[in-house]
């Protein structure tokens, strides 16, 4: 990422899409990978599933989470690469080569920005709060599906300090983790986008958790990470908008 350029843009959906990078990246892991620990199932954004997808550990590895901006040249954008073990995730590692961090997160064992040891937030009031959102829907109804994140994005707007759209959901996740963020909201869960970051934010001391409350899982709905002090305040909105429009 840090030394080619994107390269060919390649379409693959509704205003969605990959680079040279995203593939090339995604290849040297995955090899990576089975060299390393062949016995584990591996899922990539951009080649899918390879081994028994009913495996009890699996990676789930995006390489260029927040292609959209490395595309454009904006830094927002890093690698992402998670283990799921029986659909929960225990281990993460985030890197974000133009803004020289890379998190990392073991159950039971604390998150960390290289050595340094991070934790959610410890803001106390809600007019204080900074809440990144997850990109609005593109693909398949995107219309139904963004009234409930434009009745959101309004409910909170009436509620927190301000709301931050950074498009990349491995960035929204290692900052509530680092506490630069009190939460995100991401209406979707993608494994190869979320799992890294729920590890992190976890260990971090975040609470992570469905858009019902649930404790969140690889089949969950959406990724809802958010300091321990706000957890009820943002889930109970995020619920209200799901219900109004669900």
């Amino acid at each position: 990422m840090r030394t080619r350029g994107p390269g060919v843009v390649t379409a693959k959906g509704e205003r969605d899409m990959a680079t040279e990078v995203d593939y090339a990246v995604e290849r040297e892991v995955r090899a990576y990978l089975r060299e390393r620990t062949p016995d584990i199932a591996i899922l990539g954004e951009e080649e899918g599933m390879s081994g028994d997808a009913r495996s009890e550990l699996v990676w789930a590895v995006d390489p260029v989470d927040g292609t959209a901006n490395f595309a454009r040249g904006i830094p927002l954008c890093g690698f992402s690469l998670g283990l799921l073990e029986r659909g929960r995730s225990v281990v993460g590692v985030i890197d974000l080569p133009f803004l020289g961090a890379r998190y990392h997160a073991a159950e039971g064992a604390g998150a960390f920005d290289g050595e340094r040891r991070v934790r959610a937030s410890a803001t106390t009031t809600l007019k204080e709060v900074i809440v990144s959102l997850g990109d609005y829907s593109v693909g398949d109804e995107p219309e139904f599906k963004n009234r409930v994140r434009l009745d959101l994005t309004e409910r909170l707007a009436a509620s927190v300090q301000r709301i931050r759209m950074l498009g990349s959901a491995a960035i929204d996740l290692a900052w509530v983790a680092d506490g630069k963020l009190d939460a995100c909201v991401i209406l979707s869960n993608k494994p190869w986008d979320t799992s890294a970051g729920v590890a992190i934010a976890r260990e971090a001391g975040a609470r992570v958790v469905d858009q019902d409350g649930s404790d969140h899982r690889v089949d969950s709905a959406a990724t809802i990470a958010v300091t321990p002090a706000f957890a009820e305040e943002i889930g109970g909105l995020v619920r209200e908008s799901c219900e109004r429009f669900g």
